[in-house]
Order: C-alpha cells, then sequence, then structure tokens
C-alpha cells in the first residue's frame, strides 16, 4: 500500500467516525394525510416551493402516489443526511430516490400494504462560488439554466417509481468525507433523459457517510478544468481522506486536431497538475481511463478510439504512484459481451433510429457506474469501505438489460435559473 492511500485512509475513517456527530440543526418534513408527527413540518399537496417558506414542491409536482415529483430545501453549501420514511397505509410502494440533478439514491424500494421503511443517503450541495475568491466559471445557459439544480443553494429530491410514497424527510448537516468526480459528458449529471452518466448513477453503490460530488461537465477536458475554476472549486473545500476521481478523454482529442496538445505531452502535463493539486490538500487523486465508443469490427470486437489516451492516464497513473481504474478495457469487455446489435441498450437513442454511439443510457451508465466501483475496490481506495454490502460486477457477464428498472425522470422545465444572487 502506498503512503498515499495509507494516510488517506486513516483521514477517512477519522472523518467517518467525525460523521455520527452531526449538527443539531436540520429540517423534518411529514407528507400525506394525519397529523404530522412532533417536531416536523407538514407539507401538503399544494405547498409549492417560494423563497420566503424555503422549501416546498417545485412547480407542476403532484405527490399523490402516482406521478414523481419533486421537493426542496433551502440549505447552506454542504454534504447532508437524508433520511426518508417510505410507505403507504393501504397499498404496495415501490419508491426510487434521485437527488439534484437526477443522481440515484434509492432503487426501487418496495413496501406492503401498511409497512413503513426508513432509508438513509448522504447528499452534496454546492454553489459556484469558491471560498477562496472567486467562481467557477460556468456554462451558459447550460449550466446556469439547464443544469441550475446543480449549482443552486437548495437541495432537491425526485421522488420516483411505480408507486412512489414518502411519508416523511429529515435531512441534517454531515460532516463525511467526500468522493470528488470530475469528468466530461460521460460523468456529469446529464439534465434529461435519454442520456445519463456513470457519475450520476455511482451514488446508488455506496452507504450513507460518504458523500459524491460530481464536478463534472459536458464538452470539457483537463485544461478546461483548470481554466474554468473547477479543480480550484474542489480543492477549495477538499479535506484529508477526501478522494477526486477523474476521466477525460473525448474532448481532449480534439486538440490533437486543432495542434494544441496530444496524449503523451500536455494531457499528462494537466494530469500532473490535477494530481499535485490534490495533494497539496491532502486528498487522494484516482485517474480513471476514458470508456469506449460504440463501435464493432467484422469479429464483434470493440474498434479502439482512445487507445492512446487510455496509455497515456495508465501511464501517469504509474509515474505518479496513484491508484488507476481501467475504464476503457472495462467498457470493451461490457460492450463485446452485449455484442454489436445488444450493447445499442447501453447507448442513449435521443431520437428513433438516431443512436449516439458515445453517450449512454441509463442502462449503460448504471453499468459503467458499477465498473468504476469495481475499480475502487480493486484499487483498494479508501473509499470503498462505503460500497453497499450486496455489491457485485463482472463487465464480461453484465446485468442483463430486461432486468433494469431504474424509472427514468419526468421531463421538467427549469424554473429557477441561478439569480444574480446566486451567480455572482
Amino acid at each position: 500500500m502506498n503512503p498515499t492511500i495509507r494516510g488517506a485512509a486513516g483521514a477517512l475513517l477519522l472523518c467517518a467516525c467525525a460523521a455520527h456527530g452531526h449538527a443539531a440543526e436540520g429540517w423534518k418534513f411529514a407528507f400525506g394525510p394525519g397529523k404530522a408527527p412532533a417536531g416536523y413540518t407538514p407539507v401538503a399537496a399544494d405547498t409549492v416551493y417560494s423563497a420566503a417558506r424555503g422549501y416546498g414542491l417545485e412547480p407542476g409536482s403532484r405527490p399523490d402516489g402516482v406521478h414523481p415529483f419533486y421537493f426542496s430545501v433551502d440549505v447552506p453549501e454542504g454534504s447532508y443526511t437524508v433520511t426518508v420514511t417510505l410507505g403507504d397505509d393501504k397499498a404496495a410502494t415501490t419508491t426510487t430516490v434521485k437527488s439534484e440533478l437526477r443522481r440515484l439514491m434509492l432503487e426501487n424500494v418496495t413496501t406492503l400494504p401498511g409497512e413503513t421503511v426508513t432509508k438513509t443517503f448522504t447528499v452534496n450541495v454546492r454553489t459556484p462560488k469558491i471560498p477562496t475568491g472567486g467562481e467557477v466559471k460556468l456554462k451558459a445557459p447550460r449550466e446556469t439554466v439547464e443544469e441550475a439544480w446543480n449549482w443552486d443553494p437548495r437541495l432537491t429530491l425526485e421522488i420516483n417509481g411505480a408507486h412512489p410514497a414518502v411519508r416523511t424527510i429529515a435531512i441534517a448537516p454531515a460532516h463525511v468525507p467526500t468522493l470528488y468526480l470530475l469528468g466530461d459528458s460521460t460523468v456529469c449529471d446529464q439534465p434529461a433523459e435519454p442520456y445519463n452518466s456513470w457519475g450520476q448513477m455511482l451514488p446508488r453503490f455506496f452507504k450513507p457517510g460518504i458523500a459524491v460530488a460530481n464536478h463534472g461537465e459536458s464538452g470539457e477536458t483537463y485544461r478546461d478544468s483548470l481554466a474554468r475554476r473547477r479543480l480550484d472549486k474542489i480543492v477549495s473545500g477538499m479535506k484529508p481522506g477526501d478522494t477526486l476521481v477523474m476521466q477525460f478523454g473525448h474532448n481532449d482529442q480534439k486538440q490533437i486536431k486543432d495542434g494544441k496538445g496530444g496524449p503523451f505531452t500536455t494531457y499528462k502535463a494537466e494530469i500532473k497538475a490535477h494530481v499535485d493539486a490534490v495533494r497539496a490538500r491532502g486528498g487522494l487523486p484516482v485517474i480513471v481511463s476514458s470508456m469506449e465508443r460504440r463501435g464493432f469490427d467484422a469479429d464483434g470486437r470493440v474498434i479502439p478510439s482512445l487507445k492512446d489516451y487510455a496509455e497515456a492516464a495508465r501511464q501517469s497513473a504509474r509515474e505518479l504512484d496513484v491508484p488507476f481504474i481501467d475504464l476503457n478495457a472495462m467498457s470493451k469487455t461490457f460492450y463485446e459481451a452485449l455484442g454489436p446489435e445488444g450493447s445499442k441498450a447501453a447507448f442513449a437513442e435521443p431520437a428513433p433510429g438516431r443512436l449516439d454511439n458515445t453517450h449512454h443510457d441509463s442502462y449503460g451508465s448504471y453499468e459503467l457506474a458499477k465498473a468504476v466501483v469495481l475499480g475502487l475496490r480493486q484499487a483498494r481506495v479508501p473509499a470503498a469501505a462505503f460500497i453497499v454490502d450486496d455489491f457485485a460486477f463482472d463487465p464480461a457477464h453484465p446485468d442483463p438489460v430486461a432486468s433494469f428498472a431504474v424509472p427514468p425522470s419526468p421531463h421538467h422545465t427549469v424554473e429557477r435559473p441561478l439569480g444574480d444572487e446566486e451567480h455572482k
């Protein structure tokens, strides 16, 4: 075990112990008919969010046990323990919970009529402001409007499922380790179906006590992470024991065509800049090679399209002595296991008959998230201590497409673009 990982492990355990001492402040809400429990604020079906109230249902939400709905609470930037009690007095329920911008937290939790189940998870909330000065240079309108829910000072929960039923929600500040993510469109929190990313699915595979903070963004590179101050934002809040998992490559390829860089020169130098910045804060950097695009030869083998960038990522990890996850290799195994035709089910289809062979749908991103989790475990990254107990994955034997049942998120019109106060 190298000294960086060993030191991070000790700090991570200290942070985990601190998580048990949540601050006394918090928010408690009760839904549905009947009197709210003591200490809980009742939320009626017509309690629409308002700034004056500081909480409420997002416009258009219908918490009727049939339709998905959104509930938001104003909170300071940070991580939060969320405890939900699910169930219905008269009917069986199936509830999926996502947070912020479609981050999967709970998957198809079932209850029998009259039964209740309590589940807990950890959510990270952030704003563009950088504590050391300035702010992240967000893309407009993508991040300031379409993805505003990822950057505003509210914790938003999506209650979804075949028969979604939530009785209570309790939210409390959590002083826990953070698993930061940096990457491109295959990592970032995609705003709408049919697109999804492994970063959005990743929280589902971790127990409470660690927060996944996804700072990835579409179209970006390691160079953009530096220029737009995404890395500055991450390290400004990083604590010893925190982890940064980073995956770029797809868009970095464009620098070759433009004559502005290459895999074994600027790409590796920019990786090193990220590693140095994370280590300076006592964090643990983890390098991930980019998954392949969908393309097969006559023998049913994936045609490499990111070979040099995957090798440069591997070399950087070895030279800098940091953990490495070979998602490029695992993705090829995954696609080939599905085959040229079956692999279509893992990729987004934005229009009938028009398949996106780079970006994934919910099934594909779910499986790739499991590949990343497997990589974290194999690399013995301290954050792997928080992987859910029943986790198992083999990219050569992926979950059957027919068994995948995460419900799609409803289309929503963003009602709250970042205002001047939130985006100065």
